[in-house]
């Protein structure tokens, strides 16, 4: 399995415990979802290797995971920081005018105002703000990724209808 095959499902925070046992922040947006996990692919070493669940209890965002064969507070010690990944073919289907990030990466943005402005090349994440970032006359704009900004999703078309907040394009060729 290659990396870009899969998504993030989270990361280990650490040890729990003296069996093995890891704490794992789970980076989605139901992590309830993930209750009857059987295996995961851990990123160690830049390789993704498969791990079998012998039992995950998930609290909000957080789990606690016991993997099968990581029976030492040392082999749990050493996934320490390491990713969780599973297939792309475990996302939950979206409504129709919902993303995922990966699948946007291409799509071409119109502008209710400004018509096509350009394609999305990256998707930025942080704790307040995801943004777009979109290729515009040899600049880079980053666009708010809110419901008042996007305001259709085309699939089939690979488009993004938008509402960009006024003044936006501006400040970036000025």
């Amino acid at each position: 399995m290659k990396i870009d095959e899969c998504y993030q499902l989270g990361y280990v925070i650490k040890k729990h415990g003296l069996k093995g046992e890891v704490n794992v922040l789970l980076d989605v947006d139901h992590p309830l979802e993930y209750s009857n996990l059987e295996s995961v692919f851990v990123e160690i070493n830049q390789k993704l290797v498969p791990f079998f669940v012998e039992y995950i209890q998930i609290k909000q965002n957080k789990a606690l995971i016991k993997f099968e064969d990581i029976n030492s507070i040392e082999q749990a010690e050493d996934l320490r920081s390491c990713a969780l990944y599973l297939p792309l073919t475990f996302l939950p289907e979206l409504d129709s005018n919902q993303f995922y990030y990966h699948e946007i990466i291409g799509y071409a943005i119109n502008d209710d105002q400004h018509g096509s402005i350009g394609r999305i090349k990256d998707v930025y994440t942080s704790g307040k703000q995801d943004l777009l970032a979109i290729e515009f006359k040899a600049k880079e704009i980053l666009v708010p990724i809110t419901d008042e900004v996007i305001r259709k999703v085309d699939h089939e078309r690979n488009v993004l209808e938008v509402a960009l907040p006024d003044g936006l394009l501006e400040i970036y060729l000025d």
